[in-house]
Order: structure tokens, then sequence, then C-alpha cells
């Protein structure tokens, strides 16, 4: 089902007076996110928690739950759906079934409470290292959603910029959107033109920015670019304005923490898209939002969710840039990350990340990943790279 069609479902289900929100996963992202749905005061909204441990679920919704109450925005209901194994599609396409969730939103990960970057940016600026890792939950979760019937919109939290594209290359089923990335850099954006140009209501600030993981993170660690270009184009009352891209992305770099609070901003990016959705369904309204792996492309784009006309439909905003430029710029951008392409359902690594990681950790990437070897790659990682370098911090 095309994602137009989905959200007109989502539409009519909404209009009629509930829809049915599914976290997969409640560590610190799905934990924030659950927060700031219990605060948006919408009566209509059922919120499902999915995951194996329904103690410590129940444990964290309570809380959730609590505090929004004596913040007075909690009206909606929350559903714990427990025995949900992510290893195994036959208990997440289970849950779907009896629970026929219309938004789903996977904070989950593999490796729960680490930071992959942790590991790698150290050592070489390339988190493409980690795509078997960050596309195996979410490709459990797509095939369990085939095998249920499934038509609810889905958005994915985990490195979106290349692990939505690989199912899409593969033929499987892939999410809709994918959070974060980008939308961590415009706030940023936002702020360091406000102060530049002295204007107070930054959030009046509208930047448009295509690009990949890499790019949010070189810029808002580091303050540069690495010598690439980006596409952006900011405006301030209908007007652009002319910015100085250096300067800019200078002033982006601002002191965030390292812990688990960073996932405020994920949470944020999953609750932003959600709401737009909505607003744009029940206002009749077209909303901007910005996603990674949007439709299964590679890298981050500029999104419009339309609802203006009779049907209600999605695509690549394109009024900007085109959408061969964006297309190149993120390529570009994916190739620092590591990634020189996604093709005939295999992930391609540049040679240049072989060799780093060969240098840093000792280990023999191969140059391409097929779909069918995503286990291995996987556990390759996993038994090469990331415990011998948590052993080495715990030292």
């Amino acid at each position: 089902m095309e994602i137009d069609m989905r959200l007109e479902e989502l539409k009519q289900h909404y209009l009629v007076g509930e829809i049915k929100v599914m976290i997969i996963g409640l560590g610190s992202v799905g934990g924030y996110l659950l927060d700031y749905l219990l605060g948006s005061e919408n009566e209509r909204l059922t919120v499902i928690v999915a995951g194996r441990d329904r103690a410590k679920m129940e444990a964290d919704i309570n809380i959730a739950r609590t505090a929004a109450t004596i913040r007075r925005t909690n009206r909606s209901r929350v559903v714990i759906a427990d025995g949900v194994d992510l290893e195994n599609p036959d208990t997440v396409a289970c849950c779907l079934k009896v629970h026929q969730p219309d938004i789903i939103v996977n904070t989950s990960r593999v490796c729960a409470g680490l930071k992959y970057g942790s590991i790698s940016w150290k050592s070489f600026r390339a988190y493409g290292i980690w795509t078997p890792l960050s596309i195996r939950f979410i490709r459990n979760i797509m095939k369990a959603y085939e095998a249920a019937g499934c038509r609810a919109v889905v958005i994915n939290t985990s490195y979106s910029d290349a692990s939505i594209p690989w199912l899409r290359s593969a033929g499987a089923a892939y999410p809709d959107f994918g959070s974060g990335n980008v939308n961590h850099l415009l706030p940023r954006i936002r702020f360091a033109v406000a102060q530049k140009y002295r204007i107070r209501d930054f959030w009046n600030i509208d930047a448009i920015l295509a690009t990949s993981h890499f790019h949010d993170v070189v810029i808002s660690k580091e303050g540069h670019t690495e010598g690439v270009k980006q596409l952006l184009e900011v405006r301030y009352q209908d007007k652009r304005l002319e910015i100085d891209q250096d300067e800019i992305f200078r002033a982006c770099k601002i002191p965030m923490p390292t812990d688990a609070k960073r996932n405020m901003m994920n949470a944020s990016s999953n609750f932003e898209l959600i709401q737009a959705m909505l607003r744009a369904l029940e206002n009749g309204s077209r909303e901007r939002v910005f996603s990674p792996g949007a439709f299964g492309e590679m890298g981050g784009y500029p999104v419009l969710i339309d609802s203006s006309g009779p049907v209600p439909c999605a695509r690549i905003d394109c009024s900007v840039f085109s959408l061969e430029e964006m297309r190149a710029k993120n390529r570009e951008s994916l190739a620092l990350d590591g990634i020189e392409d996604i093709r005939d359902g295999c992930l391609i690594y540049t040679d240049r990340l072989l060799e780093k990681v060969q240098a840093a950790f000792g280990a023999q990437l191969p140059k391409t990943v097929p779909f069918d070897e995503i286990d291995q790659a996987a556990r390759y990682i996993t038994e090469t790279i990331i415990r011998p370098a948590l052993g080495k911090q715990e030292q």
C-alpha cells in the first residue's frame, strides 16, 4: 500500500476519533517519545508500548503517565504489548495483528544503550560501518509488517539514511520515514542565524537542508563540512538571507551531552513527524518535515506532507533544490560516512572505510554486504570491533 493510501486511512481513523501509535522498544528514545506524546493533551491518542520486558515497560510507563498527569497534559491511553522479541518476527507480527496500529515508531537498537559513534568517531569519521547492525531490527519489523498485513505509517530511528534504502533496494518492505540527523542540525542553524542577524523569533527562521548523517555529525561536533558545500537555504519573513556557510556552521558547534540525554533530539524528531502528520490531516494543511531515508532515498531530505487536496500525500520537497541535486549531495555526504553505494540489495563500503577499519581495529570488512548476509556481518562487527572496544573502555 502506498504512503498516500496509508495517510488517507490514518486521516479517516483520526477524524473518526482515535489513532494508535505503537512504540517498539522503550529505551531512552522510546521513553522520551512516550513522555512527549502524553504531554500532547490528545484525547484521541492511544499509545501502545511493545517489547519483551513487561515489568520494565510498566515501570517506565507509570512514571511517564504520572508525570504527565501532574502537569495536567495527559489525556491519552497507554497499552502494554509484551512478549515482543525483535529477534523473532513472528512475535512482532502477532502483536501487530492484535493491536492494529496506525503509526509504528521503531526506537529499538540491537546494542541497547550503546552509541556506536562512541567507538568509531575517535578512530575515523564514518558511521556507515554500523549499518548491518542498524538494519537488523527494522528488517525484522518490516518482515512482520508484511506478514501481519499491517497498514500503518512506519517511522524508523536507526541510521535511516542507509538502512531504509537498503531494504528498498532488496525489494523488502521498508519504512516511510526516518527520524533524526537533519532535524538535529536545523535548530543549530536557526540559533546561529538568529544570533548573526539579531532575530529574536528564531522559530520563524525557515531553513531548507538536504544532507546525510555524516554532515549532521561533523558540523555539530566540529563546526565544519570537510570542504563539502551544503545544499542550504535560509529565509526569514519570506526573504532569502545571504549567509556565509562556513561562518554559520562554525556557530553550530555548541556543547551537548554525550549520554542518553542526547536522545531527547531523536525522540523529538519522531514526535514532530507524528504531530506534522496529524496537523496536516486535521487542518487540511501542508507541513514540511525533514527525514533521513524518506521513501527509501539515500541520505536526508525535506518532505512535504500535504492534506490540502482531496487525498493526502507525502513527497520530497523539490521547491528549493531539485531531486537530482539532493540525491547527488547525499551520496557525496554518505561516501564520507563510509558508504559508496546501495544497489541490487547490497551495501557497498568505501575502500577508505575498509582501510581505516583495518588500521584501527584489525578487522577485515567485506567490500559488499548482500542483504541475506546482514546477520553474519552484524555478528562479525560485534565480535571483532564492539566487544573488544568495550572491553578496553572498561579497563
